[in-house]
C-alpha cells in the first residue's frame, strides 16, 4: 500500500491487490522440452525429411499456444524475465513451424540463417541476465542460444554436420527442461526445494522469504507507476 495526498490535501491511501497464480514455469518448460526433441530429430536425421511439415505443424499446434499461455501467466505473475523468455520463444515455436510447413524439405534458408543468429544474440542475453537468480534456467537459455547458432550458420552454409551438432544440442536441452519443469513443479507443489533449482538472490528469496520481501518493491513495478 502507498499513500499519498487529494486534491485538498488530505492523506490518501492507494491500495494494490495481487491475485495469486500458479507458476507457469512447469508448464512453459514441459513443453519447451517437447520442442525441443522435436527439433532435435528433425535436425539430426531421426524423422525423415518428408516429414519436417509434421514437426512443424506440431510445434505451431501444440507447443506454440502453451508456451503462450505460460508467458502470459509469467507476466501475470511479475516475473519479467520468465515472461519475456517465455515470449519470444512462444512465436519462435510459430515462426519455425510454419517454416517447416511451407518449406521444401531439405532446403536451408539465409532469411532463416538471419533470424536463428539474431535470436541466438538475444537469448545469449537473456541468459546472462537469468544467470543471477535462476541458473538452471541460464543453462537452458546457454544451450538454446548454442543451438540457435549452431543451426543459423548451418542455413547459411548448408555444412550438414552443424545441422546434425545443433540436433544433439537441442536433445540435451530436451532433458535439462524436463528435469527443470519437474523441480519447479515439485517445488511449487510441496512449497519446498526438492530436486536443486539453484535459486540464488532475489529468486530465493522470493520462495525462502517472507511475503513483506515480495511487497516492498510493488508500488514501483510495470502496472503500478505511471511509465514504464
Amino acid at each position: 500500500m502507498s499513500s499519498g495526498r487529494d486534491m485538498n490535501g488530505a492523506s490518501a491511501a492507494v491500495r494494490i491487490n495481487l491475485r495469486p497464480l500458479g507458476n507457469p514455469l512447469p508448464l512453459g518448460l514441459y513443453s519447451f522440452g517437447v520442442g525441443m526433441l522435436l527439433l532435435a530429430a528433425q535436425s539430426a536425421g531421426w524423422v525423415p525429411p518428408k516429414e519436417t511439415s509434421q514437426v512443424g505443424l506440431v510445434l505451431a499446434t501444440f507447443v506454440f499456444p502453451l508456451e503462450g499461455v505460460a508467458a502470459i501467466t509469467a507476466f501475470w505473475a511479475r516475473d519479467t524475465l520468465a515472461g519475456t523468455v517465455l515470449g519470444l520463444f512462444t512465436t519462435s515455436w510459430l515462426a519455425l513451424g510454419l517454416l517447416f510447413i511451407t518449406a521444401q524439405p531439405g532446403a536451408t534458408s539465409v532469411t532463416l540463417a538471419f533470424y536463428l543468429l539474431g535470436f541466438a544474440a538475444v537469448v545469449s542475453s537473456l541468459a546472462v541476465i537469468a544467470l543471477a537468480g535462476k541458473p538452471l534456467i541460464a543453462l537452458v537459455l546457454t544451450l538454446s542460444a548454442t543451438r540457435a547458432l549452431l543451426a543459423g550458420i548451418y542455413e547459411a552454409s548448408s555444412a550438414t554436420a552443424l545441422d546434425r551438432a545443433a540436433g544433439y544440442v537441442a536433445a540435451a536441452i530436451a532433458v535439462v527442461a524436463w528435469y527443470a519443469g519437474t523441480a519447479f513443479l515439485l517445488e511449487d507443489v510441496r512449497q519446498e526445494p526438492l530436486l536443486p533449482v539453484l535459486r540464488r538472490g532475489a529468486a530465493k528469496s522470493a520462495v525462502a522469504g517472507e511475503l513483506s520481501d515480495q511487497l516492498h518493491r510493488a508500488d514501483g513495478e510495470a502496472g503500478v507507476r505511471q511509465q514504464l
